[in-house]
This record gives structure tokens, C-alpha cells and sequence, in this order.
């Protein structure tokens, strides 16, 4: 069965492959302070075209999160997420472990905005409750939408009003990226829209790994501390750093996105041609088609896809993502089988 549950289901990227293997006998420094870790927050810094910044390397996304949040955050203090925030889904309740409450709002699009925020501020107006403090956000949401420059914009200055931090989780941004047409983003943006956010490595052809970047100059001190105790900090450290190095080589990173993209147009041109709505609008590499129940069903015996909801009682929700490692042929076997598949579920038509 092919599989599009995610998009790191494949290994690496053969770049980094090759880089790995060079480097192999090499001996380095260890916890993250090597040559090669050095290297990758130099390229990572000419894109954002921001000298200023602090580039931690972290194992993965929930780990960064955790790592930061805790590092930032007061005991009595709050974040701010979407329901469908990353942290208050699939994180097994790890901001919560660290003491720090989770705050989910209800949104239609997996998206926040200051509308949305404000009655949790209102809400939370003296010390009997939890002190709002950061708003977290996914630039793609977890429902394949995207914010768009001026929205992060907005949500920025709203946060600064309110004396609110603001911190992107950037698992797929390379996705945000390569949707500049629809985003208006760039690398060099970014740090001018929010206090943090990480560059997700290991959703975008690196084996792991992710590129947290501090912005704000109140929360480096000290944070390489933090990221110790949280077990953040790798002996081998530079195994994240050469493939980094190599992902911010000749724009390898949005190449990357621009093509998990790619891989996913025709499944959405073939889901729109046959009528199948979307849960909403996406569009980078994840999209959330909503089928009858018969037609899901016929799909999930053929491939691997991740359940998402069921909307009404005879219709359910996939979530279908392509990667940087999709092949032409999986997607073109794809969408001829579901073409099949459409006119035996409508043989009339």
C-alpha cells in the first residue's frame, strides 16, 4: 500500500545522505558547538538576512516546543493555541507537563486571530486564572491552511498591544515558504513577525531535526540550559548540523517545499474534478478531502491515508500529504485508481 499519512515516511535527502557519509570518520565537537553546527546557523541566518538571532538545533518538533515553552514562560503563565494547535493535539499533553496551560480556541480554519484571542484575554483578567502570556501558532495549521504575511503581521502587533509573546511552530514551513504566491512570505520576513519560531527540518528531506530560532532578546539567556534539562541537547549534535548545512545550500529547503506541493496538485485537481470538497481550503501539501463513507473506504483498502473526522454521519475525512520524495508515478497510479474508483461508486454517471 502507498502511503500518503505524512511526509516523513522517507528517509533523507540524498544531498544529506552523501554529506552524513563524508563526514562519517570525521571527528567533531559534540553538543551542538562543532564546525558543522556553526556552518548551518550561518546560512540559516543569511537567508533571514538577521545576524542578531540565536539558532538552537533540536531533535524534533514536540521537543522544540516543549523546550521553549518551558524556557519562557512564568509557572502561572498560559499559551494561547488554535484546537487544533499541534500542542493541544498530538503532543500528549507535554506543555501541560511542564506546568504551562494549554488554552485551545475554537476557529473554522485552524487559524487565529486577534478577534479570536481577545475574549480569552477578557476572560482571564486577574490572578485566579492563568496568565495569558504567548500565542502559538503553525504556519501551515494542522488543517493544511496557511497565514499570510499581513495576518502574521496583525497577530504581531495584537500580541505586542497585550504583552504577549508570539511563536510560529514551523514543522512544514518550508511549505509557507513555497506558497509565497498565496503567503507573500519570505526567509527574511520571519523574524520580523514573531519573538521565535523553528525552521522544521524533518518534515522537509532532513532525517530529523529542527531549527529553533530565537528572536526576542529576552529569552537567550541561559536557554542552552533549559534544553539540557529537557534532554535537548544531542552529544552528536552535529548530526543535525550538516543537514542543515545542506538544506540551506542553493535553496535545497523551499526546492524541497515547492515540491511536496507540486506532488499534490493532481490528487486535488482529481478530488475537485469529482466534486469531493475540502474540510478547507489548502494549499500547500496536505489536504483534507472529505468523501462518502463507501468511496473512503474503498481508498483506505488501497492506501494509506490518515483519518482526520467525520464530518456527518455518512461522510469522513482524510488527510492526504505528499512529501519532497513523492514520486510522479505513485501520484498518477493514484489519481487513475481513484478515477476508477469514482465510477463505481457513481456507475451512472
Amino acid at each position: 500500500m502507498y502511503s500518503f499519512q505524512n511526509d516523513y515516511s522517507e528517509g533523507a535527502h540524498p544531498n544529506i545522505l552523501r554529506a552524513l557519509e563524508t563526514i562519517n570518520y570525521h571527528q567533531n565537537h559534540s553538543y551542538g558547538l562543532d564546525a558543522h553546527s556553526d556552518a548551518a546557523r550561518d546560512l540559516i541566518q543569511e537567508a533571514l538576512e538577521d545576524y542578531s538571532t540565536d539558532i538552537h538545533f533540536i531533535a524534533g518538533g514536540t521537543l522544540t516546543n516543549l523546550t521553549f515553552i518551558s524556557h519562557i514562560l512564568r509557572p502561572y503563565e498560559a499559551v494561547i493555541s488554535a484546537e487544533t494547535g499541534h500542542i493541544n493535539t498530538h503532543e500528549t499533553g507535554a506543555i501541560e507537563a511542564t506546568g504551562h496551560k494549554v488554552y485551545p480556541v475554537l476557529t473554522k480554519d485552524g487559524k487565529l486571530t486577534p478577534d479570536l484571542i481577545r475574549p480569552v484575554l477578557d476572560l482571564h483578567e486577574n490572578e485566579h486564572w492563568v496568565e495569558p502570556r504567548l500565542v502559538y501558532v503553525s504556519n501551515p495549521t494542522e488543517v493544511g491552511t496557511v497565514y499570510t504575511k499581513d495576518e502574521l503581521e496583525e497577530l504581531y502587533a495584537f500580541c505586542k498591544r497585550h504583552q504577549l509573546y508570539f511563536y510560529i511552530d514551523g514543522a512544514r514551513l518550508a511549505a509557507a515558504l513555497a506558497a509565497e504566491e498565496i503567503t507573500h512570505l519570505t526567509f527574511p520576513d520571519m523574524p520580523k513577525l514573531c519573538d521565535a519560531f523553528y525552521i522544521g527540518g524533518t518534515k522537509v528531506g532532513a532525517m530529523f531535526g529542527e531549527a529553533l530560532v530565537l528572536v526576542n532578546e529576552d529569552f537567550k539567556e541561559h536557554f542552552r540550559f533549559n534544553m539540557k534539562q529537557h534532554g535537548a541537547i544531542l552529544a552528536k549534535g552535529w548530526m543535525i548540523g550538516v543537514q542543515f548545512e545542506e538544506l540551506f545550500k542553493d535553496s535545497l529547503y523551499i526546492r524541497l517545499g515547492q515540491r511536496s506541493i507540486a506532488q499534490m496538485h493532481p490528487i486535488k485537481a482529481a478530488f475537485e474534478k469529482a466534486g469531493i470538497p475540502l474540510l478547507c481550503e489548502a494549499p500547500t501539501n496536505q489536504i483534507f478531502p472529505v468523501f462518502p463513507d463507501e468511496l473512503a473506504e474503498q481508498i483506505s483498502k488501497k492506501y494509506l491515508t490518515t483519518f482526520q473526522c467525520k464530518p456527518d454521519k455518512s461522510h469522513t475525512c482524510l488527510r492526504f500529504c505528499t512529501s519532497w520524495a513523492t514520486s510522479e508515478e505513485a501520484v498518477k497510479d493514484f489519481v487513475k485508481d481513484f478515477e476508477e474508483m469514482v465510477k463505481m461508486y457513481r456507475p451512472n454517471k
